[in-house]
């Protein structure tokens, strides 16, 4: 066993051992499907600490021919599945991290040659029945080792995209490095599967197509590999019973990561459609070990990587946040984004990298991006909380007092603390109740803390615009169902509450239930407020 040629499964052991372990072995059958075939180059990219390289660890377990490690996998889901003899411990493992590389050596050309001239000396000392024709030649060597052996190659690439983060703007650079990687990995008959980790796709350049060979797996496309990085909603609700913690905490703090992709592990052929939640896996093992829930995936980078895109404000970027703040969702086009860290021609390519960085969440069927979480969401406020955005943060900080307003049924408070929430957020033009709903969000943004906000609830006879429904661990709050007016009545908004059963929805919640009607008059630009307790029984 080598460093880099067949290295040793002690990474992939010491997560097996680690106190929380999710089998995401299922993994391995998705590359089994590709290996040795025209789709056999796959690059992969998810945000900073989402279980890439605990993936990239358990690959080269799986495939390398140094040791026999099915003792590994006899526990694990893939075990079960058709292809898991045929490939097992069957091809020679490199597996190279071009981040160390690179901060080994400071500059490209200085990395590629420390690439070969490692891994030339590796495979000269593992591989030792292959004749080597030309030790100087990286790809010769390569071809060789694989004729020598009999085997064939799976290539595995960690923090693939590392020029692209330390070299952002030297573009002869990245150029250079997309070569040295197609003129190594396209087209070669040594390769049964090449695999690359990172947080960006690939690069775009017009029409200089360098990586076309591979398929990418991202978060705007997350494809079939979609349910092996993160953690699924029934994990974690595993994880929550094991280590009792509660589970709606859990999912208020670390969902959020919606995908969509096709199944084809049910019969065969249906590629049936499936959906997904995603929780961030760094946060939930790091609140069930220290069993408290908080912000832990944002601690491994500050909010400074957020704040310098967000500043920006390219084409209203900044009203973006702000209604996404409140729980809105804005409309995207991701084509535009060319896969770097400072291309940006218009609003949407800052959004679609703030989805490749974990920061938003990125709706297919819709089009549109979302915060997915409250643990994102407090990163957005620190870094706003920096920036010149007066209104927003004057909001945020109101927003505990117009909470407090609606549980006293202040209605002349509640009515202008969401007035003030309008003119902290010009960007929100009333036009109907749906922008008085975004408004009204932003408004309450402290609710978070304890509530789940939910617009467009089903409840009796049609929908209530906004509830306020305090999870399980703040069962003894108040509930709020809100009904709101564009141009009407605030009183015949409260009415409709009443008349269409609305409470129904809340009729196993036992605590106090706040009805409020607000309106907003178009004429006087004034809003009104109508707010009455729930009486049970009525």
């Amino acid at each position: 066993m080598g460093n880099y040629i067949n290295p040793s499964a002690d990474r992939f052991i010491r997560g097996l051992k680690s106190q929380i372990y999710v089998d995401k072995s299922g993994l391995i059958a998705g590359t089994n499907a590709v290996i040795n075939t025209e789709q056999c180059c796959i690059c992969l990219s998810r945000p900073r600490r989402f279980g890439k390289t605990m993936g990239l660890n358990m690959l080269a377990a799986y495939y390398g021919c140094g040791a026999d490690t099915r003792r590994l996998f006899e526990t694990l889901a893939i075990s079960h599945h058709a292809s898991y003899a045929q490939h097992i411990n069957k091809y020679i493992v490199l597996s190279l991290n071009m981040q160390d590389f690179l901060s080994r050596t400071h500059d490209v050309e200085a990395m590629f040659d420390l690439i070969r001239t490692y891994v030339t000396a590796e495979l000269k000392a593992s591989c030792k029945t292959a004749a080597y024709v030309n030790e100087n030649d990286f790809i010769q060597v390569m071809m060789d080792a694989a004729a020598g052996t009999g085997k064939k190659f799976v290539i595995l690439i960690d923090e693939w995209d590392c020029i692209f983060r330390e070299f952002k703007d030297d573009t002869d650079a990245q150029k250079r490095y997309l070569d040295f990687l197609r003129s190594w990995l396209k087209d070669k008959d040594y390769i049964a599967l090449a695999y690359m980790t990172g947080i960006l796709p690939i690069k775009k350049y017009g029409t200089h197509s360098a990586l076309n060979m591979f398929t990418e797996y991202s978060m705007t496309d997350p494809g079939n590999l979609a349910p092996y990085f993160g953690f699924a909603e029934t994990e974690v609700k595993q994880l929550c019973s094991r280590f009792s913690m509660n589970f709606d905490e859990a999912r208020s703090w670390y969902d959020g990561y919606e995908f969509t992709y096709a199944d084809y592990d049910g019969p065969e052929g249906s590629g049936s459609l499936k959906h997904i939640s995603m929780y961030n896996p760094k946060s939930v093992v790091e609140a069930m070990i220290k069993r408290r829930f908080g912000t832990y995936w944002n601690r491994t980078e500050t909010y400074e990587a957020l704040r310098t895109y967000i500043q920006l404000n390219m084409e209203g970027l900044r009203d973006a946040v702000t209604g996404m703040l409140g729980g809105g969702s804005v409309p995207v086009n991701i084509g535009t984004f060319v896969n770097d860290m400072t291309t940006f021609s218009r609003r949407d390519d800052v959004l679609t990298l703030l989805v490749h960085l974990g920061y938003l969440t990125y709706d297919a069927d819709a089009g549109a991006v979302r915060i997915p979480n409250r643990e994102v969401s407090l990163e957005y406020v620190n870094a706003v909380s920096t920036l010149d955005w007066t209104g927003v943060n004057a909001a945020v900080e109101e927003s505990r007092n117009l909470l407090d307003a609606l549980w006293n049924m202040d209605e002349e408070a509640v009515a202008a603390g969401v007035e003030r929430a309008h003119y902290n957020f010009p960007a929100v033009v009333y036009n109907d109740e749906n922008s008085l709903a975004c408004t009204l969000q932003l408004a309450f943004y402290a609710a978070l803390d304890q509530y789940t906000i939910v617009r467009e609830w089903p409840a009796g006879k049609g929908f209530a615009d906004i509830m306020l429904i305090p999870r399980s661990l703040y069962a003894d709050r108040p509930a709020a169902i809100l009904e709101l007016k564009w141009n009407k009545d605030a009183a015949g908004a409260l009415s409709q509450i009443r008349e269409r059963n609305y409470p129904q929805a809340l009729e196993n919640f036992k605590g106090r239930v706040v009805l409020a009607g607000i309106n907003y008059d178009k004429a006087d630009k004034k809003h009104t407020a109508v707010i009455e307790e729930l009486e049970r029984g009525k």
